[in-house]
């Protein structure tokens, strides 16, 4: 069985420069959005770590990159919505014959990370990612187009940490994380449902405290009308 052709070369911009470290503070959990790099060739490493935090916020890296060309390759160019370039730190990565870059984030919001793939364009379109809480539930939803990616060299990856119980997944489960692995030519879905508290409901200790007080204040109230009612005022006599 003949070999896989060797990926064609990549252009390279004109007075490239070896990437320096963005400083900006760090999100998860997937920039699906990144996979834009990635999906018109299969050489390429993209492996998305999330971390879903109790209050609803996200953690984690992205790993982008393609195989080393030579010392002085930088990997794919990465391009970060506007909207969110504050919320990302930049770092460069080298490993196993790969090079490019590792995005770290912290603290983004669900719709924070939806953006990171709306605003994508094609790739966007191609990678989604959709986590939203349903009651004591989070469910996460999305889909990776891989249908015109060679499978030389390709590596896509995800993997989502939970606070809670995964109920449902069409991923790997263990111990509160799930994982993916996608093939290139085909559409690869994200499925999965995890039970933990909402941040923002109120707790039974808040709730038994507000009716604690409640209850406290009615009898107080009950007590004073019935000693008025039991010892009304003497009137002065008069003169």
């Amino acid at each position: 069985m003949p070999s896989p052709a060797p990926c064609p070369p990549r252009p390279r911009p004109p007075h490239a420069r070896p990437r320096a470290a963005a400083r900006r503070r760090a999100l998860p959990v997937l920039l699906l959005a990144m996979l834009i790099v990635g999906l018109t060739s299969g050489c390429a490493r993209v492996r998305t770590a999330l971390a879903v935090q109790p209050n609803d916020t996200v953690n984690g890296e992205i790993v982008l990159a393609t195989p080393e060309r030579g010392p002085d390759d930088t990997g794919p160019e990465v391009t970060v919505p506007r909207e969110l370039k504050r919320e990302i730190d930049i770092s460069s990565y080298r490993q196993d014959g790969y090079t490019g870059s590792v995005l770290r984030f912290s603290g983004l919001t669900f719709d924070e990370v939806a953006l990171l793939s709306r605003t994508a364009g094609t790739a966007g379109e191609r990678a989604v990612l959709n986590l939203r809480r349903a009651g004591n539930r989070v469910l996460v939803t999305g889909k990776v187009d891989l249908t015109t990616v060679p499978v030389d060299l390709a590596d896509f990856q995800l993997k989502i940490g939970f606070p809670g119980q995964v109920l449902d997944t069409n991923g790997d489960a263990d111990s509160g994380t799930v994982s993916w692995k996608f093939t290139p030519g085909t559409v690869g879905d994200i499925s999965a449902a995890v039970a933990y508290d909402d941040p923002n409901a109120p707790s039974a200790a808040g709730w038994t405290f507000a009716l604690g007080v409640l209850v406290a204040g009615a009898a107080a109230a009950v007590v004073v009308l019935a000693r008025r009612e039991r010892n009304p005022p003497l009137d002065t006599p008069s003169r």
